[in-house]
């Protein structure tokens, strides 16, 4: 069983008799002598992908779920959603873009590291990489004396996400993307 403190993006916890992902955490540590840091989570519901908010004390114990994680690759994209295979039996499940909120904007093809979640042989969710590598499309023309300054600027990359890149990167270079904050790590 996981503490609240132990709680990461992608874990799945039972919470109030149901199986929910954990999509983010957010750790607040209060002003008053003595208080206990609390665990801001945001959490989808494993099947229905109903959002919940939950609070949490560092010792909180959350059960553990059985589940499974299988390796997938990502197809295609349709009207249906998105399609993925599974690597070691080559099945294949399709989620919504309601289910992947926040996984969609990193998905590539050929994008290795992807894992599904598996409760009773039904795909609920996929969790990504650390990181992903994308190219830039569309941002301002670099600046050659920029180099030893720490500003950014807005870029958009090859997924339609958005991120703050430093100013010496220009359009075509590949950078690698953090995948839980969105943040320009490096040059790929």
């Amino acid at each position: 069983m996981p503490k609240a403190s132990d709680l990461k993006s992608g874990m799945v916890v039972q919470y109030k008799d149901a199986p929910y992902i954990v999509r983010k955490v957010q750790a607040h540590n209060p002003t008053a002598r003595g208080a206990a840091t609390l665990y801001k989570a945001r959490l989808n519901h494993a099947v229905t992908g109903q959002k919940l908010d939950a609070s949490f004390k560092g010792d909180d114990l959350l059960p553990d779920v059985d589940y499974a994680r299988r390796n997938v690759q990502f197809l295609y994209r349709d009207a249906d959603g998105l399609t993925f295979m599974d690597k070691e039996d080559y099945s294949q499940h399709t989620l919504s873009e309601e289910q992947l909120e926040g996984v969609t904007p990193y998905l590539t093809e050929d994008l290795e590291g992807l894992q599904a979640i598996l409760i009773e042989e039904a795909c609920v969710s996929i969790t990504l990489p650390a990181a992903v590598e994308l190219t830039i499309t569309e941002t301002a023309p670099a600046m050659k004396s920029a180099s030893a300054t720490s500003r950014t600027k807005p870029a958009v990359l090859s997924t339609g996400l958005e991120v703050q890149i430093p100013e010496y990167l220009a359009e075509g270079e590949t950078i690698r993307v953090s995948t839980e904050d969105g943040s320009f790590l490096g040059r790929a």
